[in-house]
């Protein structure tokens, strides 16, 4: 059966300020992705999933499949980074969750009890129903992440976009984020960007890597080679006894274990 392309990027550019932060980029996103978007800081990552969400001007062409729209509201999930929320905003955890409806009932439309009771199922899944009253600058960066996984997925869309969604997030939370993304993504397709190339490889079934061109991978093994071919600069994190990070090599390395002659 032939796959859907829910999104379609053609030859889009984004610039702002004179300069390019996506070039003539070309991408297809369809209705069964679980994409992990990698590449350096500043390279476009957050550009090119804003431009998606359509809140960035941009040329080219981004075309839109009918089974992405409820009349004119985009089917499209948001987690954004935590940094960007104002949580001195005053609203409790539960009406964080509730928010993420808007787009569908509108401002001022009073929320029902499915609607409640729907949002307390998902801080239930979440493991946040005991917060759902406090007010959000009163929990904890991992709590708030959580509950604005809630808001992303309570209006049911058909794509979800997260944008380094395990900042903050405790390792225990962590490991069930991915377990509950691999069972949300049989219902929606999912973006993620990340920075932890080694984690979201595990998960993730594509790799997009963004360093003002874009170039996808329709794997989840990505060797340093593509990254370079992609001059895609990333540094791999890798786990061990003694924490460690290890870094590309430079010139005059001896060998390719790391050691000098």
């Amino acid at each position: 059966m032939d796959r859907e392309v829910i999104i379609s990027l053609k030859d889009v550019t984004i610039s702002y300020d004179n300069y390019i932060a996506i070039e003539s980029a070309n991408l297809d996103i369809y209705q069964d992705d679980f994409i992990g978007i990698i590449g350096p800081n500043g390279g476009g990552k957050t550009t090119l999933i804003k431009s998606i969400l359509g809140t960035l001007p941009y040329s080219g062409e981004i075309v839109i499949s009918p089974t992405l729209m409820r009349h004119s509201e985009r089917l499209i999930g948001y987690m954004p980074q935590l940094s960007t929320f104002d949580r001195s905003f005053p609203i409790s955890v539960i009406e964080v969750v509730l928010s993420g409806l808007q787009a569908e009932k509108g401002f001022f439309h009073r929320y029902t009890k499915a609607d409640r009771e729907k949002a307390m199922q998902l801080l239930s899944v979440a493991n946040i129903t005991d917060i759902a009253t406090k007010q959000i600058g009163e929990i904890s960066g991992g709590q708030m992440q959580r509950a604005l996984l809630c808001r992303a997925i309570i209006s049911e869309p058909k794509l979800l976009i997260l944008d380094e969604p395990t900042n903050f997030v405790d390792n225990s939370f962590e490991n069930e984020l991915y377990a509950l993304l691999k069972e949300i993504n049989s219902m929606m397709a999912i973006i993620m960007v990340s920075h932890d190339i080694g984690t979201i490889t595990s998960s993730v079934k594509s790799i997009v890597c963004v360093n003002r061109n874009v170039h996808r991978h329709d794997s989840n093994i990505i060797t340093q080679e593509q990254l370079d071919n992609y001059h895609c600069p990333i540094q791999i994190v890798s786990h061990g006894h003694i924490p460690h990070t290890v870094l590309a090599h430079h010139k005059g390395d001896g060998c390719k274990c790391g050691h000098r002659k």
